[in-house]
């Protein structure tokens, strides 16, 4: 899992509920992804969606 945007590199931490991606697991913040990005991922087109969370150990 990537841990920051890819687009402003805001901390995007396992447990974040502000990360989103793609089917190819692209991610981005949901600054990004509400603001200019407008729901799409900028390399592939693709919907963004809530990143599922991971427990840290």
């Amino acid at each position: 899992m990537r841990e920051t945007c890819e687009r402003c590199e805001t901390p995007l931490p396992m447990d974040s509920m502000d990360a989103m991606i793609c089917s190819f697991e692209c991610t981005f913040c949901t600054d990004c992804v509400s603001g200019p990005l407008k729901g799409h991922c900028p390399n592939c087109r693709g919907n963004l969606q809530p990143r599922p969370k991971r427990v840290q150990k």
